[in-house]
């Protein structure tokens, strides 16, 4: 069984009498009158809420075989017990052989987050470790008459360090961060040749002013994040302010990077068979043979001999092959079958429909199981043609999935799979093509429909290519852990599952519900993007409240809602042609509702997102389309496309051209629904400024994605 890779391993230092414990019961035996004031137990909740594993180290010194295995370390504030109630294990006092090993350990990748104190002075060498990063820490204690809590003048409110407008940082440490408190904060400094990140500074009303009480620090291939105080995130204070959101970042940011994929993957045993190769090769050959229907005009000078060796060859291949997959047995001898019924009827349009109703693959998903495709079909944004496709593929099915498809959004159709080698498959999924549906399929008559399968390797991959690049080229800052999803293609897969795992449910869900894909019903376009959208949206909504309801899916839910912010937002819009293009009409939607509302800002050539508003503004946009969709259940067809049009023109400026944006007395109401749907222009509702601009400088990076497969 395979387990994500995407989360962080946290942990947390108690060997060296640290003044704090994520141990309730040892915080309550540090200071049983007000254990809260010595325990990080919430702090280590939130990061395991994310997903996170977080443990403590209770015993020994650092070792490089220690750190190796973890991603973030954690120094909480290491004092003298002569002066402090601590974890009374070890002492304050790190060896030298200690400090060259959390130096290594940076050094080569690993993160550490450093909490010191306004008092950190005797019996402690915590400056020797801060001071291998370039960082120091003045022993005094800020105060601030003007910016304070609670009419304390020692709690001081932080201000965000001022950055030069030209320099741009990938990732935002401060995301969703407005306001922080540091109770009895000492200063800090750095060294001149230090790569720092300014982050939190004391106000220009205190004394002293404006001096670092937090910074980033790049150390090699790592990253270190340094607080003068540590009283923020403890029990008692990290539910003040904005702690809990830049606890979760500065760990985040910190934290090891993700390893690149290997270059070169170990061969798939199936794929770098003789036998596939054969098949592969035959069906190759055998598709140019093909008309658009899959039948073979012998007229137009195809050979009948070449073409019967080539299914002869086809067949050979598809039984040499059978047995590595056992539990396709039925299947694969009905494909042989249809695949001989074929040849000898003459080569006319084929008919599968007896090893479609014999593979049903999501009848038993079981992560990791491997499936070898073989059917005359055409590929949706791939390959129009009804041609034969070789492919071998791999369901994606963690258990965490299977427990939220169980019990919470039940689908039993739904299959997420991956590409079981970026070299096991035929040419109609070398192009844009992420799904395998079995109505693509060429039978006599249609069959119920029993699975659905969408590749969310490729999904992923297209989405962190394109994502990446728009941060870049719109000078975006992104939150730690949305960079940390673009840089994880495992990870980015399984936010993917989750997210096509409600979008998908949610066609047939709903008031008014309908897939108009499935039952091809034919209407104006921007029916189709807001029926698209409304998946999403309600798809956002339902991670918004997994986030919060924690449990399984809760450490995955977040990252679904960057996923469809930023696929629907950068990628959708600028991706095909302008004909009818509903799927980039949505995104065009949501991002003038977002700029409408002040949530998303394009000035300076810069985009900015608002992070602490923006899930309430998704949000408010799905219940605008939804109230569309249960007030339509009362309008008669026409006026409820009048509608949907003007929600979507409310927001999208529709062509200038447009017979719809002209109102009633423009459209051909007296005559059949045909009528109204050709009086919509195939680009009803053009590209903004904004898009145009961002369609130039990425479509070289859309155009890449072809093919991709993570």
């Amino acid at each position: 069984m395979r387990q994500h890779t995407g989360f962080l391993r946290v942990l947390f230092d108690e060997a060296h009498s640290e003044a704090w414990t994520i141990d309730p019961a040892a915080a309550l035996a540090m200071n049983p009158v007000n254990p809260a004031d010595a325990g990080y137990t919430h702090a280590a909740d939130l990061l395991r809420a994310r997903g996170y594993e977080v443990e403590a180290h209770r015993d020994g010194a650092f070792t490089a075989e220690l750190l190796s295995a973890t991603d973030v370390l954690v120094v909480a504030h290491p004092a003298d017990p002569g002066r402090e109630r601590t974890t009374g294990i070890g002492t304050p006092v790190f060896t030298g052989a200690e400090l060259d090993a959390v130096q290594s350990y940076v050094s080569r990748g690993g993160g550490l987050v450093l909490l010191a104190d306004s008092e950190q002075d005797a019996g402690t060498n915590l400056a020797a470790l801060l001071g291998r990063f370039g960082v120091g820490l003045e022993h005094l204690t800020v105060q601030d008459a003007a910016h304070r809590h609670q009419g304390n003048a020692r709690w001081v409110l932080a201000e965000r360090a001022k950055l030069p407008e030209s320099r741009i940082e990938p990732e935002d440490l401060l995301a969703g961060v407005a306001e922080a408190c540091f109770y009895r904060s000492g200063t800090l400094f750095t060294a001149p040749d230090a790569d720092v990140l300014p982050l939190l500074n004391s106000s220009a009303t205190a004394d002293p002013a404006d001096r670092p009480l937090a910074v980033g620090v790049r150390f090699g291939k790592g990253r270190v994040v340094v607080f003068a105080d540590s009283d923020m995130f403890g029990d008692d204070s990290i539910g003040d302010y904005d702690h809990r959101a830049l606890w979760i970042n500065a760990v985040t940011w910190a934290s090891r990077r993700p390893a690149p994929a290997a270059e070169t993957a170990a061969p798939h045993a199936v794929v770098a068979s003789p036998a596939f190769a054969e098949l592969k090769a035959a069906v190759e050959e055998l598709r140019p043979m093909q008309s658009k229907d899959g039948s073979i005009d012998f007229g137009a000078g195809h050979d009948r001999a070449r073409a019967e060796e080539l299914a002869s060859r086809i067949g050979g291949a598809v039984e040499a092959l059978a047995p590595s997959f056992p539990h396709d047995v039925d299947y694969l001898a009905a494909v042989q079958k249809d695949l001989t019924r074929w040849a000898e009827g003459g080569f006319g349009v084929p008919d599968f429909l007896d090893s479609l109703i014999a593979f049903n693959p999501a009848r038993s998903r079981e992560d990791g199981r491997e499936h070898l495709v073989l059917f005359p079909m055409y590929t949706q944004n791939g390959n129009p043609d009804r041609v034969f496709e070789a492919l071998v593929i791999r369901a994606v099915w963690p258990d965490w999935i299977a427990e939220l498809e169980r019990d919470k959004y039940p689908n039993a159709q739904f299959l997420p799979i991956e590409f079981a080698s970026r070299e096991g498959f035929t040419p109609g999924y070398d192009t844009n093509s992420a799904v395998l549906f079995p109505e693509t399929v060429a039978v006599r008559e249609t069959p119920v429909f029993t699975w659905g399968a969408i590749f969310c390797d490729r999904e992923a991959a297209r989405f962190r290519m394109v994502t990446s690049a728009a941060a870049r080229t719109l000078k975006m800052s992104l939150p730690p852990d949305a960079a940390r999803l673009l840089e994880d293609q495992r990870l980015t897969q399984e936010v993917f599952v989750l997210w096509d795992l409600v979008h998908d449910r949610t066609h047939s869900h709903g008031d008014l519900p309908f897939d108009p894909f499935m039952i091809k019903q034919r209407m104006p376009y921007f029916l189709y993007s807001l029926e698209e959208l409304r998946c999403d949206l309600t798809a956002f909504r339902a991670a918004v409240e997994l986030e919060r309801e924690g449990g399984t899916g809760a450490s995955h839910a977040r990252l679904v809602q960057y996923a469809i912010l930023f696929d629907r937002l950068f990628r959708f819009p600028i991706t095909g042609g302008r004909v009818r293009n509903y799927d980039g009409l949505g995104g065009q939607l949501l991002f003038a509702y977002l700029h409408r509302h002040g949530i998303v800002r394009w000035t300076d050539n810069r985009l900015a997102v608002d992070w602490t508003r923006i899930a309430d503004a998704v949000i408010a946009l799905g219940t605008e389309v939804e109230t569309l969709y249960r007030d339509g259940i009362d309008r008669p067809k026409p006026a409820h496309w009048m509608a949907a049009h003007q929600l979507v023109a409310s927001y999208v400026a529709p062509n200038p051209s447009s017979v719809w944006a002209r109102g009633a007395e423009a459209l051909p109401l007296d005559g059949p629904p045909k009528g109204l749907v050709d009086a919509v222009l195939p680009d009803e509702f053009p590209l903004s400024m904004f898009y145009e601009a961002l369609s130039k400088k990425l479509g070289p990076v859309v155009e890449a994605t072809r093919g991709v497969t993570g």
